[in-house]
Parts: structure tokens; sequence; C-alpha cells
């Protein structure tokens, strides 16, 4: 078939589908390229099979744009197209960033080189690609990526310092800074699905980049690249262009990053797992060398793009089922502890053993612990003169905790830890990184000291880990150490959740709930009254597009309830994924300890109610009716997913009529395979809310209610 009849076909498939014109021509534009132009040919029969089986929306998704730098960078699904992570989009990324670093640093650029490090994805396809054709994105890990990159790199004469193996970003953080180097990449998708990778570029000082200085870079790699420079992988280590990092540099890293230490406890059993990342390089090296008793999950320490001892294969300490598999191995060494990273390792998860019961930690609680546990060790020292530095979704209690104790709160920053590391650059500029405590990042990221620009999970590791071992001098853990805390300063419930939106329709319909929000501001949410709007476009100047992008957040004020003393609801589009991302904030004043669980309670059913209501307020925005009982399944699915699951639901219900057990769990598989990963657990509990018994029970295939394996 001819070039041109493959684009007809496009234009008439995209035709299908209700989406904004302006995506279609624009994937058009990049279709014709990829399917004529020379540099692309080894994609070419992927994307001739994905017009030949019609797969519009996938096709669409993959060439409306070219894949966007977002609050961590430049990541995403692997695949083929502009708007997918594969050789091409790195190349590009590469060259432009050459570019843009030898325009600002000239010779500097190349005498000083930059820093690669990468973590263990690997892509394993999609039901969109066709394996038996050529596929430059067939077992894609993200060492190739770093190889591809580094051959761009080197060809425009800019030394590349490598890693030999899989390392943390908070490591390539410190080795940029350590080795003096104009830049690093790092070269992972960090916490988001399995199929995803991708590269994060780091600034000089460690830190990632942010506007301007991010949409100069976008401006370069997306208009000025004419021309990618390669040059092979050997001939630049030949040359001298790439290398090694040396094992030193690892010893220095941990010498640093435990150098965060704030207590010589170290009687408790730790266990941890690195989500079948790279954590085993940091945190569980860093606690063992300051002498804890650790041990690491037998079943999810080995590095692996798959993830397939993880629930969902979701490698994410904000996930409370990525603990389940090591919560197991936990119970039978009898540990006090629990502690996850996600695969790149900048981000921390933690469960607490109180009472003989397993108790997760959110973000926003870790952060309320690390900072009074901080102020509180340095307390003499601090006088008048510390620093806690956070983003402006990251929980107030810290403004509560550093005003009782006179400490400065840098708190009102946009999304994104980089913000975080501007602000630690701003101070060591003034000569002030001597008071910064530590930085919070809702997210699970932490850091402290002045050894690096990105967040750390040895930093809480570390004083997580301390921490608990004094408090476990006086029978107490972190929870008892949490509860003084709302006893002393106040209580505040902070909630993450969202709603996902993908492909290109799916960003239409993310930009009509915000651009709504904004335009069309609800005087309430229900029954919860809006006392004023927050809009951070308002905050001029507007550096860059990038800048206006970061800033496209929205915080709701709403009227304080009885027992509250504020109710705030911020509302914003991923930077990173195709989401729109809604972080619930219901805050008191100090409560007696002994009406605490109470107030909790009181708290727990506000917010739920709430989130109702925002959540069908931004549905019925986009013209969906959402059931009250899709708040129960996984909070992660897609809408298109939930929505999809109650049209199946009762074709589910009518498999109990099937005689044959083994048909009816081949048939159930079947139905809930779109589902993904781990279905039962992503719909069980919207389906007992209908049927009063599990899924499993209803079906009769399990006593239990373990979940079955698609596989079987």
């Amino acid at each position: 078939m001819t070039v041109k009849m493959l684009i007809v076909r496009a234009q008439n498939g995209f035709a299908t589908l209700n989406i904004n014109q302006k995506y279609v021509k624009t994937a058009l534009g990049f279709l014709e390229d990829w399917l004529t132009k020379e540099k692309f040919k080894n994609y070419f029969p992927q994307v001739e099979q994905l017009i030949l089986n019609q797969h519009w929306n996938y096709l669409l998704d993959s060439f409306y744009q070219i894949i966007p730098f977002g609050t961590g960078g430049r990541r995403g699904e692997v695949g083929v197209g502009p708007n997918r992570i594969n050789p091409w989009t790195i190349q590009a990324s590469a060259q432009g960033h050459s570019q843009y670093l030898i325009k600002k640093y000239g010779n500097e650029a190349k005498k000083r080189g930059v820093v690669f490090a990468y973590d263990n994805r690997e892509f394993f396809g999609n039901r969109f690609l066709d394996n038996n054709l050529e596929n430059p994105v067939k077992n894609l890990t993200s060492k190739n990526l770093a190889i591809t990159a580094a051959e761009v790199y080197t060809a425009n004469r800019i030394r590349v310092y490598l890693f030999d193996d899989i390392r943390t970003t908070p490591e390539l953080s410190f080795t940029i800074r350590h080795l003096g180097a104009v830049a690093g990449d790092m070269f992972s998708a960090s916490h988001n699905p399995p199929d995803h990778n991708g590269k994060k570029v780091y600034d000089e000082f460690g830190g990632q980049l942010i506007p301007p200085e991010d949409e100069e870079l976008v401006t370069e790699v997306t208009k000025k690249v004419t021309k990618i420079k390669k040059m092979s992988y050997q001939q630049a280590i030949s040359e001298g262009l790439i290398k090694k990092i040396s094992s030193r540099v690892d010893e220095e890293y941990l010498k640093a990053a435990t150098g965060v230490s704030l207590s010589s406890e170290r009687n408790l059993k730790i266990a941890f797992t690195p989500l079948h990342g790279c954590g085993s390089t940091s945190v569980y090296k860093g606690l063992k060398k300051l002498g804890f008793e650790i041990f690491e999950d037998p079943k999810t320490n080995n590095p692996s793009g798959k993830f397939e001892n993880i629930t969902f294969n979701i490698p994410n300490p904000e996930v409370i089922q990525s603990f389940d598999t090591t919560l197991k191995f936990a119970k039978k060494e009898g540990v006090d502890i629990v502690l996850n990273s996600d695969p790149d390792a900048d981000r921390i998860g933690i469960m607490v053993r109180h009472h003989n019961n397993w108790i997760f930690l959110n973000g926003n609680e870790i952060a309320a612990i690390l900072t009074e546990y901080v102020i509180q060790k340095r307390k003499e020292k601090i006088k008048k003169s510390g620093v806690v530095i956070k983003t402006t979704v990251t929980t107030n209690l810290i403004e509560k905790i550093c005003q009782k104790n006179n400490v400065e709160v840098i708190g009102e920053l946009l999304i994104g830890f980089k913000y975080i590391a501007n602000a630690m650059n701003l101070l060591e500029e003034k000569g002030r990184m001597a008071e910064f405590l530590v930085g919070c990042e809702e997210s699970h990221g932490y850091l402290a000291g002045n050894y690096a620009r990105d967040k750390d999970a040895i930093t809480a590791a570390v004083w997580l880990s301390e921490l608990s071992a004094e408090l476990k001098k006086q029978n107490k853990t972190l929870i008892d150490y949490l509860n003084q805390i709302y006893s002393k300063y106040g209580y505040f419930k902070n909630y993450l959740t969202e709603i996902r939106l993908l492909g290109a329709v799916g960003k239409e319909k993310i930009d009509q709930i915000q651009s709504s929000l904004r335009k069309n501001c609800p005087d309430r949410f229900g029954k919860y009254r809006v006392e004023r709007v927050e809009d951070c476009l308002s905050r001029k100047p507007i550096l860059s597009e990038t800048d206006k992008t970061a800033k496209d957040v929205l915080i709701f004020h709403l009227k304080p309830l009885a027992k509250t003393t504020s109710i705030k609801v911020t509302i914003r589009p991923s930077g990173t994924e195709p989401k729109i991302k809604m972080y619930f904030e219901i805050g008191t004043g100090p409560v007696v300890f002994d009406q605490l669980a109470m107030v909790k309670k009181d708290i727990e059913d506000i917010l739920q109610d709430l989130e109702q209501a925002i959540m069908l307020a931004c549905y019925q925005i986009i013209d969906i009716d959402f059931p009250k009982r899709g708040f129960l399944l996984f909070w992660q699915l897609p809408l298109d997913d939930k929505m999809t699951y109650f049209k199946i639901e009762p074709e589910i219900e009518k498999l109990k009529n099937i005689k044959s057990k083994i048909n009816r769990k081949k048939k159930f598989l079947k139905l809930v395979s779109f589902l993904g990963s781990n279905p039962v657990e992503k719909m069980d509990q919207a389906f007992k809310a209908k049927n009063g018994v599990s899924v499993l029970a209803y079906l009769e295939l399990k006593e239990n209610s373990k979940i079955p394996n698609q596989k079987n």
C-alpha cells in the first residue's frame, strides 16, 4: 500500500473519533513524516500495521504531539511516534540538549561533560505493536536509551560520564555536583507504569530545569534540531568521550547521603524493598552502613522492568498495595517497620507495626514527622534561622509546626521538587544553606543536607529509622509520634485522588475540566461553599509556556465546617501523566489526645463527602454520569476503564449460571482482562457494594478472596 493510501486511511479513521481537528491535523503531519523520511524507516512497519489494523485512538495519541516536558522531565509510554518514548525521541532530545548546552556554556560544556544514570526499566510490548515485524522499541531498556543518547552527546563532542550499572536519581544529582559537570540525564520513568520510560534532565546544580530554562531547552529540541549527530558507542569510548564513573563516587555519595543522620540509635529491625528497582544501591546500603538491622525482601529486590511481584505492577510508594508482597516477608521476620522506594529511589514509603497492626503513612504524614523530628533535633542550633521548604500541595501542618518553633517556611512553591531545589540554590547564593533543615513534597519526596538537588529516599529512610529506634526504647512507634504532633499542632487530613483520561481525547477533557473550573468557578461544591480561589496563573510574570503549564493550578479555599479550621482543594493537570489531580486538605486546631480518634473519624466522613462532591462536579463538566459506586474502584484506573466496568458488570453477574467452574473462570478473566493485573482487587469493592459479597464468592470460584492469576 502506498504512503498516500495509508495517509488517507488514517485520515478517514481519525474522522471516526470525537476529537478536535487541530489534533488530527498535527497527527497527520507527523504521520506523513514517519512514513516518508529516511530517519524513520525502521519505524515504518509498525506505523503501517497500526493503520491497517485501525488502531485509531492509539495512533492519534502516538502522533498528535511531540512528547512534552512535565514536572519530572520527559517521560511516557514507550512506542512509535513523536508522542512516545523511543530511540528517535530520545536522540532528538539529546541533540537539542547538546545544542542548548553548547550555546549556554560553549567549550565548557564539552570539557565538563554530562552525567548519565539509568534504572532497570524494559519494554515488553503492548497489544498494539506487532513483535513479528521490525520493532525498534522491542525490549528497549533504560540502559539502551542511555547508550542511544550518549551516541548523540559525544557526536557533539560533549563528554559523557556513565555508571557501570543501574543507579538512583539522587546519586545522579550528587554526581553532577561532585564531578562539576554541566548537566545530567536520568533514564527512567520513576514510579510510572511498566510500559513507560523516559529521561529527566538536570542542570549543573543537580536539579531539574525550571522555567524559563526548560522552555529554552524545549524550543531547542522541538524547533531547532535539523540533524541528529551520531557517533558509535565504541568510537566514543575509544576517543575518550565516554568515561566510566569510579566506584569511589558511590562511596562519596553514600557518605554524604547518610551524613544527614541525627541520632545514634540503631536498635530496630527493618524490612526493605526497592520494588524491583535501584534502591538496593542506596537505601539498603546506606542503612547497612549506619548499622541498622535491615532485611531485603527476596521476592522484590531483583531489578526487573516487569515489576512482577508488585500488586498492579505499579512500583509507587504512594500506593499502599505496593507493600503487599513485602508485608508478608516482614511479618515472618518480625520487623518493626517496612520501607520501600520507587524504581529510581527518589521516593520513599513506609508501613509501621503499631499494636500488632500494620499502618501505612502517606507522604504528608511522613513530611510532618520529618519536619518535627529535625526541628526538635536541631532546636538549639536553629534559634530563629532554620528553614523548611515545601510545595503548595504539601500539608500545611508543616506551617503550624514551623510557626510554633520560629522556623521559616518557604511554602507556596509550584508542584515539583525542582522548585524546592531552586529555593535551595537561592539559599546557597545567600550563604544560608546551613539554615536548611528539610525539603518536603507530598508525593513521598524529601531531602536534607547539601549534597544533591533532587529528593532522595535516603533522607527519610535514615530519619524514620533512627526516630523509630528512639521511640522503640519508649515502647512507642511513629504512629504515637504523629498523634502527638496532631495533639500539639492540629490535625490535618491530606488526600490525593485523580481522574485519569488517556490519549488526545483525554487531554481535551482534562483541559475542558480545568478551563471550566477557571472560567465558571462554582460558588459551591455540594454543601461546601467556596470562599476564595487562588489561580496560580495570576502569579506574574509568566516566564514561558512551560511556566504557564506549571501554573495551571487552581486552589479552592472552602468555608470551614464545625470542628475544622480550614478546607482546601487543589486541582491541576499532571505534568507527567494523562490525568487531572485533586489534592484535599482538611485542618483542625490542636486536638485533645483522648479525642483524636473521634476527630479523625469526623474528618474522614467530611473528606469522603467532599471528594464525591468535587469529582462529580468535574465529571459533570465532561458529561459523565458517574455512579457513586465508582469511587470504590481502584483510584488509579482510567475513567474509560471505570465506565467499562459498569457496562460489563451485568455480564459478570450472569456468569453465575455457567455450570462449569473452569469455563466460568475463563469467561470471567476474559471479561475483566481490560483491567490489567490484579483485576479483582481493582473492582471487588464496587461489586461487593451491590451484591453483598466479593465477586469470587459470588461466582463460587474460590472460598477466599485470593486473586486469580490471569495467566492460568
